[in-house]
């Protein structure tokens, strides 16, 4: 029995986005049978024995919650008519039609998670237009033939062998884009490793213009203004509805924001306390460490959170988590960093952040940006965290507040770094300047809890020499 596992600790359910076997495929435990969307990443669903993949119980694009039997292995002429006969309720897809699967069995048949980095099929197909009847999913008692290999595709920059069914190895932001942009995976040349496409490739071939045949290439020339609407890179136009509206079916990382965002803002009692610092000299210290080579180069980001990770370390009473009947306080300082990808925010953690160096944290918070954003962060690397920063200063926000990810007791806001005019010593100077904004829970940190922890904050960020010794 193949059923949707718990492929992160918090998933409830999973899309499935595409089968990776045909029905009839050989299959090996440990080999990937598909590509689940979880509530945090895509993962791969693997087999957990050998023989045949005799039914497909769960359509590409559907959702199952945990538990669901969505397909069975078997030997080639074993009988499984009453695995499929007793099939539940269905599952929802993501244009709102059904697929019929078997209901959930007990919870400890649900096998443990396994995830892996390799490589899946081509872009699953994009949600139908609004107003335009929903596909039907594919029917699961039919059998299905083997589908045919693609032919090889001469334009892949690897010797390495491709995926199974000689597909182009891509990772699943990267087939989304070429979705978006109409791209076929074929046509692009992989960077990544082993010849994989990635998201720069999607970018870079979108930013190429298409070649054209060449009597249609006269009049192109005559007429550049023409093409102008195209930019690089752009996504194709979107059509208007006839409605005036379009529906988008939720994605399992925005479900997870909405309930867990509705879990935070009503039950917790929060305040907010702001602070405006001085950050001159630790501009000054950014530019020294930026003199010394790119190692030590940091962001005010990468300082910031060095700056809080220090400052929670000495008041353990803000690093904490409320758990309903008692509060627990954490010796070490797990720092979530909240990211924003195309689904939804997603909070990687830096371990153990008071005890690394400005350098550690700022190799540690790009690598765990730029795997959230291809949506290749593992379980273990998004859960756990004791306190959280998020920064909308990028984005020019020179203040704002943030909602508090439960059980966390708060979490800081951070703005912009700008240039301001203030009065010293009776004087009009411009300075760097920061707002920060702390989201406390009440039932956890008092008023003057916070703002001790906030002067704390203040005396390393504007004497910035204390966060190196």
């Amino acid at each position: 029995k193949v059923f949707m596992e718990a492929l992160s600790p918090t998933m409830e359910e999973g899309r499935l986005v595409k089968w990776l076997k045909n029905e009839g495929d050989a299959v090996k435990s440990g080999d990937v049978l598909a590509e689940v969307e979880t509530d945090k990443a895509v993962m791969e669903l693997a087999a957990r024995g050998d023989g045949v993949l005799r039914k497909r119980l769960l359509a590409d694009g559907a959702t199952a919650p945990v538990g669901q039997l969505v397909g069975v292995i078997a030997a080639a002429d074993e009988n499984i008519d009453a695995l499929v006969a007793g099939g539940g309720a269905p599952a929802k897809t993501a244009a709102g039609a059904t697929s019929a699967a078997p209901s959930a069995p007990p919870a400890a048949a649900v096998a443990p998670a396994v995830e892996t980095a390799a490589s899946a099929p081509a872009p699953t197909p994009a949600a139908p237009a609004p107003g335009a009847p929903p596909a039907a999913p594919a029917a699961p008692a039919a059998p299905a033939a083997p589908a045919a290999p693609a032919a090889p595709t001469a334009a892949l920059a690897s010797s390495e062998p491709p995926a199974s069914g000689d597909r182009p190895r891509s990772s699943p932001l990267a087939r989304r884009l070429a979705t978006e942009r109409g791209l076929d995976l074929g046509d692009v040349h992989g960077s990544g490793p082993g010849g994989r496409i990635i998201k720069r490739d999607i970018e870079a071939a979108g930013a190429q213009p298409a070649t054209a045949p060449p009597a249609a290439a006269a009049p192109a020339a005559a007429a550049p203004a023409a093409a102008a609407p195209a930019a690089a890179g752009s996504p194709p136009p979107r059509e208007r509805s006839a409605e005036g509206f379009r529906d988008v079916p939720l994605t399992q990382i925005r479900k997870t924001i909405a309930k867990r965002l509705s879990e935070s803002i009503g039950p917790i009692p929060t305040f907010y306390l702001t602070a405006d610092l001085d950050l001159g000299r630790t501009a000054e210290m950014r530019s020294a460490m930026a003199e010394m080579g790119d190692e030590f180069k940091a962001s005010f980001n990468d300082i910031i959170m060095k700056a809080v990770a220090t400052a929670l370390s000495q008041h353990p009473e803000v690093n904490a988590h409320w758990l309903g009947d008692r509060i627990r306080y954490f010796d070490h300082v797990h720092l979530g960093m909240a990211v924003a990808t195309d689904d939804g925010l997603i909070v990687p953690v830096i371990f153990d952040a008071d005890r690394k160096r400005i350098s550690e944290i700022s190799r540690e918070a790009r690598e765990l940006a730029k795997r959230a954003r291809e949506r290749k962060l593992k379980p273990a690397e998004y859960t756990g965290s004791t306190f959280s920063v998020s920064n909308l200063g990028m984005f020019g926000i020179e203040q704002f507040t943030a909602i508090i990810n439960p059980p966390e007791s708060a979490i800081l806001a951070i703005g912009a770094v700008e240039d301001r005019a203030i009065v010293r010593d009776g004087e009009i100077v411009v300075r760097k300047r920061l707002r920060v904004t702390m989201s406390c829970d009440h039932r956890v940190v008092d008023g003057a809890v916070g703002a001790k922890f906030l002067q704390t904050l203040r005396r390393l960020l504007e004497n910035p020499l204390m966060l190196v010794f």
